[in-house]
């Protein structure tokens, strides 16, 4: 038997090999394209990914540019300094690269939906995904997201709230679950969130955007959030639901989980969270 996830790895259009990873179950309802977040990286996500495989789904994640696998290849290469480094084309070519990874996934996968399932940094490029490339999705899902813009997001000293909790590891704002946070910082691959260290301020300011009417109108989007997260939190997602709906868009469903953190699928609720995002994927599929 084939041990999972299968690791493969692709070129992208500027010449950076992207490692990414396969959870393929036989005859997928659909397939969901996991974007992780800014310093973890795709394996962080095996229990998604069997969750999700139990449902019938087929899931594909990627170590985005500068991170896991694809940002230490980075680094023996000479293409990039820090885990973090976007490499040749920045953060536009970042944002392309995922893309790329979709018209992959498709062409392995013909007729099936893809749901693009972005965490944080990836949601916000999901955000932009959409708004390029929305007839490629049958539905997106945002967690730990925000509406990108400065004023409406957090941004800087994440675990202020949990600084001075006893044997505090600094990753305290990802989740309640204090061996999320412990593992975090125990992993080689994972580093903290400063975008403009990692990426350069000019890459950085790429990340602010807003939705548009560019975006079809029926393409159904779920947001989830916990009510404590640093980033987003209930304000910052509620104005995002709402860019979304002034966008012209007509199915847009938001869950905020009371007392959570960043990291919802890492929650000490995270079967809530799963039993959401299934219920959602059942209908909208």
């Amino acid at each position: 038997m084939t041990e999972l996830p299968i690791v493969r790895t692709f070129t992208d259009s500027h010449g950076v090999e992207i490692t990414f990873y396969e959870w393929p179950v036989a005859s997928p309802r659909g397939v969901v394209q996991v974007a992780h977040g800014l310093g973890e990286h795709a394996r962080r996500y095996d229990d998604f990914a069997a969750r999700l495989n139990r449902a019938g789904f087929s899931v594909y994640a990627d170590d985005h540019r500068g991170h896991g696998e694809t940002g230490l290849s980075q680094l023996a290469l000479g293409q990039t300094k820090v885990l973090g480094n976007l490499g040749p084309g920045g953060m536009d070519a970042a944002y392309e690269q995922v893309h790329e990874f979709t018209k992959l996934i498709a062409a392995e996968n013909s007729g099936k939906p893809i749901v693009l399932a972005g965490h944080s940094y990836g949601s916000f490029i999901s955000q932009v995904l959409i708004k390029k490339y929305s007839n490629e999705y049958a539905a997106c899902v945002l967690s730990g997201s925000a509406l990108v813009w400065p004023g409406s997001m957090g941004m800087g000293a994440f675990n202020k709230k949990w600084a001075k909790d006893a044997g505090a590891t600094g990753y305290e704002w990802l989740s309640r679950d204090p061996a999320v946070g412990a593992k975090f910082a125990a992993d080689p691959k994972c580093f903290y969130a400063d975008a403009a260290k990692v990426f350069g301020v000019p890459n950085a300011l790429k990340l602010f955007q807003k939705p548009s009417s560019s975006i079809r109108s029926d393409l159904p989007i779920l947001v989830l959030a916990g009510s404590d997260d640093p980033i987003g939190a209930a304000p910052s997602n509620e104005k995002l639901v709402n860019a979304y709906l002034r966008a012209g868009l007509d199915d847009v469903t938001m869950f905020i989980y009371e007392g959570a953190r960043h990291e919802v699928y890492n929650e000490t609720n995270k079967d809530e969270v799963f039993a959401d995002l299934l219920a959602w994927l059942d209908a909208k599929l």
